[in-house]
């Protein structure tokens, strides 16, 4: 089987389509995903060049027909992921603290640039109720399959703590009042440093997908006047600050750093 997926990530203009590829073994639940979030027409030739995903039993991904196509998928238990969740402790605890988390304390975190998740999925493992953003109609429809997976696979109390939702995260951040305000938000904007090669593939993927990121100084100052407590941004351990400006502390690992300020009005412990 296979279908065009319409989808309008920005302006009636840049609607595109993408080809859908389903295998025989396709999971149903993927399918019917792809059928809320995105509309459909059959199609009779397999893509050539460009982007397409794929459903096959492993869930949904997105492509690009390369030799060999690249493909990437939200995978929270298996893979590179899975290994972060059982032996990068370091790195899980540096995220937590970054965004508060720990010490009896479980703020409402935003991130309010979820691409696939795998962050919000560390800070949700550490017991933060989590708010992931994402504008991109594909990215969530493949963000969605994964935490369906994920809560299928035994972390249903982790997801249970996730709560995904399809829009411009300026506009959700500009629309909430004192009383729905997040203790901290989450930014790790899409950044075109020195990357490893798996995370520099899935970003060239993204960057065809998505086109020009939003504004970091219209997203910052949004999410610094929506945010309690702070603004937490994840950068490449040797990028320029985020809009150039100076974070109150940072937390500075191997290959990334967390950049930590203070929201308008908030405290950083």
């Amino acid at each position: 089987m296979r279908k065009i997926i319409r989808h309008c990530d920005k302006a009636p203009q840049t609607c595109r389509t993408l080809p859908l590829i389903a295998t025989a073994d396709a999971d149903p639940a993927s399918l019917r995903i792809v059928d809320e979030w995105l509309a459909t027409e059959p199609v009779d030739t397999p893509p050539r060049d460009g982007l397409y995903l794929t459903a096959d039993s492993n869930g949904l991904a997105l492509c690009r027909a390369l030799r060999p196509p690249v493909c990437m998928r939200a995978e929270f238990l298996r893979g590179a992921q899975g290994f972060r969740m059982a032996r990068q402790r370091h790195q899980r605890e540096a995220i937590a603290r970054a965004c508060g988390v720990g010490g009896g304390s479980c703020p409402r975190v935003v991130d309010a640039t979820a691409g696939l998740g795998r962050d919000a999925f560390i800070l949700a493992a550490t017991g933060a109720q989590i708010i992931l953003l994402e504008r991109s109609a594909v990215v969530y429809a493949l963000l969605v399959d994964g935490l369906r997976r994920a809560a299928g696979g035994g972390a249903e109390d982790i997801v249970s703590r996730m709560t995904a939702i399809h829009i411009e995260a300026v506009e959700w951040l500009r629309g909430h009042g004192t009383d729905e305000k997040p203790d901290t938000v989450y930014l790790d904007p899409m950044y075109k440093g020195r990357r490893r090669a798996a995370a520099g593939k899935e970003l060239a993927l993204l960057q065809a997908l998505l086109g020009p990121p939003e504004s970091d100084a219209e997203l910052f100052e949004a999410a610094r006047t929506a945010a309690c407590n702070r603004v937490v941004v994840k950068r490449h351990r040797r990028a320029p600050a985020l809009a150039g400006i100076t974070p109150d502390y940072r937390l500075t690992g191997r290959s990334t750093r967390f950049d930590v300020y203070r929201a308008n009005g908030g405290k950083v412990g």
